[in-house]
């Protein structure tokens, strides 16, 4: 109904780019030709068979082709649950791996999702086992778990290249800083870190103050604007995607497609109430 209906398919096609490949590449067409990158998602939830995450792997190794030819310097974004991490962490990893190397072979970057704390650990092991062999590949971070620093921290050898987010998975306070102000100064700081100590870190942030802060630090720091990069989702703050990239700074979308698209959007409804209002109201027409 909600994929049909009229009244809420525009509301539908501004969060997910469509639930086909090819849909997905007409989006990330129009996105480059207003200066923006993309970081193409595959939804879906975690697997509990490992037949499927085999399925997902092969499903995201057949988009590469497509995605280095139409939009070079895109990058697939992937979360490990998705790969099997909590069924089977050593296959998992082999998924992850077979993927990196198609990767590689079509110069397309992987970004490596992070989760909730319960798989967290495994999903961490299992980049640090491919990050010698795949240095390009990033991870995100998130600033209001409170095992970050210590587990940035613990990269020796190879630093990684990060995405740091907020962090949106519901944790206990012994995990996680609960405070919204508190969330935010952390992001502030792991900012500052990120741009003095990391190679190429992204910052997720829809926020203004966080974005005020990346500006200022990499400014204060001597950092071109070219030497980081903004991550924003797909429809969430688009004018705010372009004029940032008009500015010089690289701006990379966070762009869903497939068929598993509804519990993305009610995520996505549920992390902002404006949004669910505005769906709720199209439901009923008004």
């Amino acid at each position: 109904m909600v994929s049909r209906s009229p009244l809420t398919r525009g509301l539908v096609s501004r969060y997910v780019a469509g639930t086909t490949l090819d849909d997905a590449m007409a989006v990330t067409d129009q996105l480059r030709r207003q200066g923006l990158e993309v970081s193409l998602d595959l939804l879906g939830e975690s697997v509990t068979d490992l037949a499927d995450a085999e399925r997902a792997t092969q499903e995201y190794i057949e988009a590469l082709p497509a995605l280095a030819e139409r939009a070079p310097g895109s990058s697939v974004s992937v979360k490990l649950s998705q790969l099997g991490v909590a069924v089977d962490q050593r296959a998992c990893a082999q998924n992850l791996d077979k993927l990196l190397v198609a990767a590689d072979e079509h110069g397309v970057l992987v970004e490596v999702d992070m989760e909730a704390s319960s798989v967290g650990k495994a999903i961490l092991e299992t980049f640090r086992a491919v990050l010698p062999r795949h240095q390009q590949t990033r991870i995100a971070m998130q600033a209001a778990m409170r095992q970050t620093l210590p587990d940035l921290q613990s990269f020796q050898e190879v630093k990684p290249r990060i995405r740091l987010v907020k962090g949106a998975f519901l944790e206990s306070l012994e995990t996680a800083a609960q405070d919204k102000d508190e969330v935010t100064a952390r992001y502030k700081w792991f900012t500052t870190w990120a741009l003095e100590n990391l190679p190429d870190p992204a910052f997720g942030t829809h926020d203004d103050a966080c974005i005020a802060h990346v500006r200022s630090e990499a400014d204060r720091l001597g950092i071109d604007r070219r030497a980081f990069e903004f991550q924003m989702l797909y429809g969430v703050r688009r004018q705010l995607q372009q004029e940032l990239a008009r500015e010089g700074y690289r701006v990379r979308v966070y762009l869903p497609y497939g068929s598993q698209w509804y519990p993305y959007l009610m995520r996505r409804m549920a992390e902002r109430p404006a949004n669910l209002l505005l769906f709720l109201r199209s439901l009923i027409g008004g």
